[in-house]
């Protein structure tokens, strides 16, 4: 692992001690990217924090209700305190924590994606299907495209995907 890699594997497993309403599961480290999971505890109140910025029914007004503040309209700027524990904001003190590690530390060229995907896992079968993809998931580098060593960098991207999913088999 790189040495951006192992600080990116330091500061994943410090997340806990951060924000203390999460459990991390299976997580991995590539050259590329990372895959992780994250379970944020419903004994949080504030891990529901997408709800806060979701749009009601009215029109164009901020409301209030016993969840806080409703924004419905972009033209409307209004406050609303962070919430310490949502999955955006463990996300965000994450990529900010390692690329001004990797900038004080002299690879100023260090850049993370702007945001991240996401995928809520609903029952057992499901996280065991996902932590399984992430422990395959080094397996798989050798037919990443973005892997320059791969055999498939070149091929058309729908070929590339087909070619992954059949060798699985």
């Amino acid at each position: 692992m790189s040495t951006i890699g192992k600080k990116a594997d330091k500061f994943w497993q410090e997340i806990s001690a951060h924000h203390g309403n999460t459990q991390l599961d299976e997580f991995i480290v590539m050259p590329n990217h990372l895959h992780g999971i994250i379970m944020i505890t419903e004994n949080d109140a504030h891990c529901r924090g997408v709800l806060l910025n979701a749009p009601d029914r009215s029109a164009g007004n901020p409301t209030h209700s016993s969840r806080g503040v409703y924004l419905n309209a972009p033209t409307h700027h209004v406050r609303i305190s962070p919430r310490k524990n949502t999955l955006s904001v463990i996300i965000r003190t994450y990529k900010t924590a390692l690329t001004n590690w990797c900038r004080k530390n002299g690879f100023s060229n260090f850049k993370l994606q702007r945001n991240y995907y996401e995928h809520i896992i609903r029952n057992e079968k499901e996280l065991s299907r996902i932590r399984e993809y992430i422990q395959n998931n080094p397996i798989n580098w050798e037919l990443d495209r973005e892997n320059p060593s791969s055999k498939n960098f070149n091929l058309e991207h729908g070929l590339y995907w087909k070619d992954i999913y059949q060798q699985r088999r």
